[in-house]
């Protein structure tokens, strides 16, 4: 059929040969596209989930280590969170901060993580050490 379509002497595609590999690249980019948005949105909420628990370990291990030494807040803000959780300039923290309580050898208070590309919030709780999503 397509030999009819086309004269003995030239070469070339035929416009309905381009027309069906236009169609058939467009179908496999609606279902690649969606797939890689969704793979990326979920790789930067993993990330932020996985600051969250770095925070907590980097905090245990502060206070283990200086333990008889501090009774002080750890500030959360963006300028005094930046030794505490990873070069991330693409995670927004906030929370109350983290304070340690050395009578009680207790921390409490929260700090939330959220990733700019990400679509959750992670909520780490002090006093356990719960990581949290909404």
């Amino acid at each position: 059929m397509i030999g009819k379509l086309r004269p003995r002497n030239e070469k070339g595609f035929t416009l309905i040969e381009l027309m069906i590999v236009i169609a058939i690249i467009g179908i496999l980019a609606a279902i690649a596209i969606p797939n890689f948005l969704s793979y990326r949105t979920r790789g930067a909420n993993a990330a932020a989930e996985s600051e969250a628990a770095n925070f907590y370990t980097c905090v245990l291990a502060y206070v283990s280590d200086k333990e008889a030494d501090i009774n002080t807040p750890f500030d959360t803000t963006s300028s005094g969170i930046t030794g505490w959780v990873g070069p991330n300039p693409d995670l927004n923290v906030g929370g109350t901060g983290l304070t340690f309580t050395s009578s009680t050898s207790s921390l409490s208070g929260t700090v939330t993580l959220i990733h700019k590309s990400g679509d959750k919030t992670y909520t780490l709780t002090g006093a356990t050490g719960a990581i949290s999503e909404s």
